[in-house]
């Protein structure tokens, strides 16, 4: 499983691990740049693949379906962090890109804190909890409130419980899983540097978006974020970039950031494209999908600069996709549905961008 430099030329297959709706747009991008993709992912059901040359649909476990899927591809990536990291290595010499630690940093949240607060970021206050005794500890040397999480998977709001009180501390069922507890950060804003980094090093960065979050799910993103955001991107990008660093990350990366009084704090990262990026895709020069499949195949990057004056991207949340037509009755608006089943509460069924030129 080595990090390969040489390019990758067009008519060439890319595999994707993942079969959702980042893969879906992925797979897109690359077709547009002449390659094939192949999805690889559990679900019989992928959106991803509707859009894409081949399909397999394999347990991640399944070690002789990974190592057939990898004889089949040139390149392989990821469209989210919880993909298991030791099947990968049925992978073989097929280049996996971004690097598999990027993998093991972020889908451990301890470890991702422990990881970023060594490269000089600033987390929020947090410690692990394996016990009721450790998270009554953890407490009692951090404060109230706090959010208390699973230390792994958990996406979109899941795994975490809202800390204000002793009373909630005493509802709870602590599960067998590790968990940590993070201090609760009085923020004036939320954001995120996305940056995309190329084979060469080369690392180019998205204008950050202002991010509203509703029930611990992505709502909003606009762009340009103003303040106080716009003065603590520099820092943010910095933090970004040594992260890059470190890991020998080849693809776009997103971190997300609280701006506060003191600064940035660091809250995770993900390594892959990021929900908060789609804006790219029509308000961009170049979008983060097209520019993560030039990175992996060793292709020089585009301009990631904005094509638009002002840039918002709309999430479209359970039924909200329902009203497309009215969506659409406006010119400026750019409508995206992901081809899902029937809607649910908290299920991202597409998203809607806005440009003001």
């Amino acid at each position: 499983m080595s990090q390969g430099r040489a390019m990758i030329p067009p008519g060439s297959t890319i595999g994707i691990l993942g079969g959702g709706q980042l893969g879906r747009m992925l797979a897109t991008s690359a077709a547009q740049l002449g390659y094939r993709c192949h999805i690889y992912a559990p679900e019989p059901d992928s959106i991803a693949a509707e859009v894409s040359h081949a399909f397999t649909q394999a347990e991640w476990s399944d070690t002789v379906s990974m190592a057939a899927f990898a004889r089949a591809c040139d390149v392989v990536t990821y469209e989210f962090e919880n993909v298991p990291v030791t099947p990968l290595l049925t992978l073989g010499t097929v280049p996996l890109l971004p690097h598999p630690r990027a993998l093991e940093t972020a889908q451990d949240r301890l470890t991702e804190k422990q990881f970023v607060q060594g490269l000089g970021g600033t987390p929020a206050p947090f410690a692990p909890v394996d016990t009721l005794a450790e998270l009554d500890a953890a407490i009692a040397a951090i404060g109230l409130p706090g959010i208390l999480k699973t230390r792994r998977e958990g996406y979109d709001g899941k795994g975490q419980w809202r800390i204000q009180s002793a009373a909630d501390v005493e509802a709870l069922d602590l599960s067998a899983q590790p968990l940590i507890y993070e201090g609760f950060v009085d923020f004036l804003a939320e954001f995120s540097v996305i940056l995309c980094r190329g084979a060469d090093g080369q690392v180019r960065y998205y204008d950050s978006a202002r991010n509203v979050h509703e029930n611990g799910i992505l709502a909003l993103s606009t762009i340009p974020a103003g303040e106080p955001i716009a003065s603590q991107v520099a820092p943010a990008r910095e933090l970004a970039a040594a992260v890059a660093e470190a890991l020998d990350y080849v693809g776009v990366l997103t971190l997300e950031f609280f701006a506060t009084e003191h600064g940035p704090v660091f809250n995770e990262m993900a390594p892959r494209v990021h929900n908060s990026g789609h804006w790219t895709i029509e308000g961009a020069v170049t979008s983060q999908f097209e520019n993560h499949i030039r990175a992996i195949c060793g292709l020089p990057l585009g301009e990631p600069g904005l094509a638009a004056s002002i840039a918002e991207m709309r999430n479209l949340i359970g039924d909200e996709a329902a009203g497309w037509a009215d969506i659409l009755a406006d010119p400026a608006n750019h409508l995206h549905l992901y081809g899902k089943g029937e809607p649910s509460p908290g299920r991202k069924m597409g998203h809607v961008t806005r440009l003001v030129l």
